[in-house]
This record gives C-alpha cells, structure tokens and sequence, in this order.
C-alpha cells in the first residue's frame, strides 16, 4: 500500500469549530477553543500520522472583516494558506445561515485549483432532516469535491472525513517525525493555554483585547517547571476585571490553565501571573509580531 502525505488549510468564518475539528484530529489539546469569535489569531501547524498517510494540518484565523491591523494578520494568515496545501477544509456551522461571512470566503477559494471539501460542522445541535437543504445550498454555491457533516466536539463522522481528504493527497514520504505534533514553541501553546481561560472567564468587553506572553520557564527547586507569563491590556478597567475583586479572578485562570500546562508538559508547574496594561497593542505591529507571532 502506497504512503501519501500533505498539507491542508481548515479555513471557515469564526467560531465554526475549526480548532476544535484539530484538536479532535490530533488527538489532543493544540489549539486553544471559546464559544468567543476570532480566538486563532495565527497559523497553527498540527500533525496527524496513520500507517497509511501523514497529514499536515493548517489551523488558520476564522475569516471575517478586520477592525484593526490585528485583524489584517489574521486574515492574512488564514488567505495564505490557501497557497501553500494541497487540499482545503472548508468549515461551516450547521446551525447558521449561508451569508455574507460564507460567499466572501468562497469567492476567495474560487482562485484556488485545490480540492475543496466541505465540512458542515455541529450536526449534534441541528435535526438531521435540516442538512439536506444545507447542502443543497452549498453544492449550488460551488464544486466541491465532496460534502461532509459531521461534529468536531462528538467525534462524529471524522474517520469518513479522512478517508476522503486521502484521496486528494499526494504519494510522499513523512515530512515529521512519527510523534511531532505541532510546530508551535512550548511557551507559546502555554501563552494560548492561559488566554484560552481568560476568553473563558471574562465577559464581552476584554477577551479580543487580551495577549498572553510566556516570559521565563524554568526548573526550580520545589517544582519541575517555574512558569512567569504576563497578560496585556489596552486599557486599565480591563486590568482591574482580568484580576478581579483581590484578585480572584486571576487565581481561577491561573489554577485552570495550570491543569492544562502540566498535562502537556507531564510536569508539576508553579504558574505566576502579572497584568499589565499595553495601550492598543492590537494596532502595533511590533506587538502582533511579538504576543501572535512569538518573533
């Protein structure tokens, strides 16, 4: 039996399920999930190897209209992987209608020669007799190589998903190792682990105007791994809600995302958090590149 191997964006507008589709795939926690839009900001690389192929993920930036140059990265991010793979997840929720947000991105995926698949995503909280009409719609909007639902968060479907995304890959030899799962640095996942809580805890006006930045990890006496990381601001009400009332709320974060640290890392950890405020960091360039980025 011949080995295939490649590359495929999963691309959708925010909050389809994308990063959870991954995670799912991976077999493990890679890219950070919220019910809160736009929670990818990059280009995250995951890696799932079978004994029959090897399949290069790209989890990208949900697609959507920017607001700020954070917003531009983004989009530009989730666009340019387009060029570099050989077949495309397109990702949509099943229990959203087809709009603005979809034809933008199929318009986008019209210059592209790659195969397109489908993927209707969330199937667990919509009727099955509503995902014929779904696909209808979306088949009349575009050839697509084959229509797929499924849901990322039960499992569902997925082993047809990859069955049929093989087809499209080419014969190859593995690009990594048998146990690489992501090119993204340790610090880095860690900053997404504890941002991830943040979204989570935080209301409306603070989750997009948060980054996370990883800036010692160490072995230290009493514990295997001593983590500082600081959590930036635009403004200093968002400050004073991140910590909470003598600082409970930023106990809770740091205890959650501390759990999730030490089962990546298989270590103990001490995590010490700071909050500082970084005035629309989401419009410098410099400070995309360095909390998104991780240059």
């Amino acid at each position: 039996m011949s080995f295939k191997s490649g590359f495929v964006a999963v691309i959708g507008r925010p909050n389809v399920g994308k990063s959870t589709l991954i995670n799912k795939l991976i077999g493990q926690k890679i890219a950070i999930m919220s019910d809160k839009p736009q929670t990818t900001r990059n280009k995250i690389l995951c890696v799932l190897t079978e004994d029959d192929a090897q399949i290069v993920f790209l989890d990208t930036p949900g697609i959507h209209k920017p607001a700020h140059k954070l917003g531009e990265y983004m989009v530009k991010a989730a666009e340019g992987a387009l060029k570099e793979v050989d077949a495309v997840f397109f990702v949509v929720d099943a229990t959203e209608k087809f709009g603005a947000g979809e034809k933008y991105i199929l318009e986008r995926l019209e210059k592209t020669s790659r195969p397109v698949i489908l993927i209707i995503n969330k199937v667990d909280l919509t009727e099955k007799t509503a995902l014929l009409p779904i696909m209808e719609n979306y088949r009349k909007a575009y050839d697509f190589k084959a229509i797929i639902p499924i849901s990322a968060k039960e499992g569902e479907n997925l082993e047809a998903l990859l069955s049929e995304v093989k087809k499209y890959l080419p014969e190859g030899p593995k690009y990594y190792p048998e146990d690489f799962v992501t090119d993204q640095p340790e610090r880095l996942i860690v900053a997404e682990l504890i941002r991830e809580k943040i979204l989570q805890l935080t209301r409306d006006e603070v989750p997009h105007s948060v980054a996370v930045e990883v800036e010692e990890m160490k072995p230290r006496k009493k514990v295997d791994v001593y983590t500082r990381a600081t959590i930036y601001v635009e403004r200093e009400s968002q400050k004073g809600i991140v910590i909470g009332k003598k600082g409970a709320l930023l106990k809770e974060i740091g205890e959650l995302a501390r759990r999730d640290i030490e089962t990546m890392l298989g270590s103990k950890i001490y995590l010490d958090l700071w909050v500082k405020v970084k005035k629309d960091w989401r419009d410098k360039d410099g400070a995309i590149r360095t909390f998104v980025a991780g240059e």
